[in-house]
């Protein structure tokens, strides 16, 4: 061979590698484009009337009628797993851990252009929050049997198993169920505070109220609501009354809520235990990291003490996953992947990395590292480990298989899930009863007839085997505490690290949802005006003439239902003159107060004195009612 072939011979060996390299990194590193297939999973869970804009096209409306047996309405929500049950615990913590991306991955979130979807998908989940909770110390706490509904394989829109609701009351407590759903609610508000200021507020009064209920009515959940315990069997409620106490710090910047977390750090175990997981049940990790943040950011003031012992456990939890804790250290599979448990075992390791991204977070901005017993270690390994599992679970593994449903050419395709495996209602019109779902599809060899993009299976064993089977639920069934980590940990690592492009082609149409004034943005929300055309086209605040300020002035109880006062002032932008201004106010339940309604429905005008509003003028109105705020968008002005 001559110098000149060989010379292109080495070429194109070189030129191989380096394309199989970056084919490895697309493969394993697109963590964009695992977190816009992640956002799919929980289009998929929604329980109640589904919206224009849901991508997830198999699945339809079910579970309307819920708890209306019980004189509650309890529509929305989201199915917890691969069955119909409405499960309040596992439901709030994946709320919570949402919220928190969306506070602390706000950058990410938002660069990728992700932090609709994400508001999206919290809200899906404090929607249902609110009705499950129409009194200070009422919190209804599951819809469905569980027993029953697993006898049967159907689809949610078929389903014909018990829809009972369970509640929680003074009579029959809850403090577990009741504080993570606090906590759920106060990071909720955290989330919406930038974007919808009145919505914040409700979900905080919420939080403030569950949170009260929690620690003066204390019990475990699942004595209350003996259905659970099979299913969600909680080990204990000191952790959830301090995780809720934490959130609700940082949410309301109240000193009580510190004090409290301080005053029962040792009683109720947050500076005692030293744990090696994070999960739907345990959550002293997550809040030795949350206090911890206020310590770094030298804060602590008197509680500097306590706080310190905080951190010494959050310090704890990261160097066991290091494996730098003296000894005392998460197991791993030979592969690398945290192992904590058979049943479910990713939705240990998902919570972890996420937690432990966030944690790197803290300790950078504050200059800082962890100091473990084998020797101190930059902020950095801690989101080393963190890509270590996200990377397992996309593929960098041994079986090549990536366990987020739908990302690259391998992953599972027959996946515990009722919806996933029955051909859609779209399709298949006829129902699909209790046994006929066993024998015609459970059982069935091939692969799902729907993709359930975005789902986290259950994963492999302790040495890295996965079996693609439906009947094995625990490895193939997803769930939404396991999945809801994935969004702050592929955010983080997406905008780290970058998403590589180039992975995958999208098997799915992903279109921008329209921005709803409604949903998120009545804070300082602008509306542009199309005469005579509702609109809730939303540009940005320097093309708008109209903006709307919304903000809640006050609450209070009356008939066992919470009312709010509901103020919205009209700006005019624009450098000239507005007149024959024409609003659209749609879900408006109670009275209004400074607009006049046109005799159209849901159409209301300025009053007679004030027809026009002059360049930079403002103008407000008011109403009252319970429940969220009313949608207010422009009609026509000239």
């Amino acid at each position: 061979m001559s110098r000149f072939g060989g010379s292109l011979f080495g070429l194109s060996l070189l030129l191989t590698v380096l394309l199989g390299a970056a084919t490895a990194a697309a493969e394993y590193y697109n963590y964009g484009n695992a977190l816009d297939k992640t956002f799919l999973f929980f289009e998929a869970q929604r329980s109640g009337k589904l919206p224009a804009a849901q991508r997830v096209k198999w699945r339809s409306h079910s579970g309307l009628a819920d708890g209306l047996a019980q004189g509650v309405s309890l529509e929305g929500g989201y199915y917890d797993a691969g069955d119909h049950v409405k499960f309040g615990l596992p439901m709030a913590f994946a709320v919570t851990m949402l919220s928190w991306a969306a506070v602390d991955n706000q950058k990410e979130l938002s660069g990728s252009n992700q932090m609709q979807q994400t508001l999206w998908s919290i809200r899906w989940g404090t929607d249902y929050f609110i009705k499950a909770h129409p009194q200070p110390n009422v919190l209804w706490g599951q819809v469905g049997d569980g027993k029953s509904d697993h006898y049967c394989w159907e689809r949610a829109e078929d389903m014909t198993t018990s829809r009972t609701a369970y509640k929680l009351d003074q009579y029959h407590p809850g403090s577990d169920l009741a504080g993570e759903t606090a906590a759920a609610l106060a990071a909720a508000s955290l989330a919406f505070k930038p974007y919808n200021s009145s919505y914040s507020a409700i979900l905080l009064t919420h939080a403030k109220e569950l949170f009260s209920f929690a620690d003066k009515y204390r019990g475990l959940y699942t004595d209350s609501i003996p259905n659970a315990k099979a299913f969600y069997m909680s080990s204990g409620y000191s952790d959830e009354l301090l995780w809720a106490a934490a959130w609700l710090h940082r949410a309301t910047r109240d000193e009580y809520y510190l004090k409290y977390a301080v005053n029962n750090a040792g009683y109720m175990g947050g500076t005692g235990w030293g744990m090696k997981e994070f999960s739907w049940d345990n959550k002293y990790a997550g809040v030795q990291v949350l206090l911890s943040k206020i310590l770094l950011e030298g804060k602590g003031g008197a509680y500097t003490s306590t706080l310190k012992q905080y951190q010494m456990k959050a310090d704890y939890f990261a160097c066991a996953c290091l494996k730098k804790n003296g000894g005392y250290n998460i197991q791993t599979t030979p592969g690398g992947l945290m192992y904590v448990r058979e049943w479910n075992n990713l939705q240990y390791a998902s919570a972890a990395a996420f937690l432990l991204a966030i944690y790197s977070d803290y300790l950078s901005a504050a200059n800082a590292k962890l100091n473990c017993p084998d020797g101190s270690v930059p902020p950095q390994a801690l989101l080393d480990f963190s890509r270590s599992q996200a990377d397992y679970i996309l593929g960098k593994n041994r079986q090549g298989m990536s366990y987020l449903v739908g990302y690259g050419p391998k992953y599972p395709i027959r996946v515990h899930h009722r919806g996933a495996s029955i051909p859609s209602i779209f399709v298949q019109r006829s129902s699909v009863n209790c046994v006929q779902g066993f024998d015609s599809w459970y059982r069935r060899a091939q692969a799902d007839p729907n993709v359930i993009y975005g789902a986290l299976v259950g994963g492999p064993d302790q040495n890295d085997y996965y079996s693609d089977d439906r009947t094995n639920y625990e490895q193939s069934e997803p769930t939404l505490s396991g999945t809801a980590p994935l969004i702050g940990l592929f955010a983080k690592l997406s905008g780290k690290l970058g998403s590589y492009g180039g992975g995958y082609s999208k098997p799915y149409q992903t279109p921008k949802p329209p921005v709803s004034d409604s949903h998120f943005l009545s804070h300082s929300s602008t509306a542009s005006a199309y005469k005579a055309t509702p609109t809730t086209y939303t540009p940005k605040q320097s093309d708008a003439p109209i903006e709307f300020l919304h903000s809640i002035t006050a609450n209070w109880m009356a008939w066992n239902t919470r009312y709010y006062r509901h103020k919205v002032i009209i700006k005019n932008n624009s450098q000239k003159p507005i007149s024959g201004l024409k609003l659209k106010i749609e879900d408006l339940t109670g009275p209004i107060w400074g607009l006049n309604p046109t005799g159209q429905k849901n159409t209301y005008q300025l009053p007679q004195w004030q027809k026009t509003l002059k360049a930079g003028q403002a103008y407000d109105f008011v109403y009252v009612q319970g429940g969220p705020q009313a949608k207010v968008s422009v009609l026509s002005y000239y």
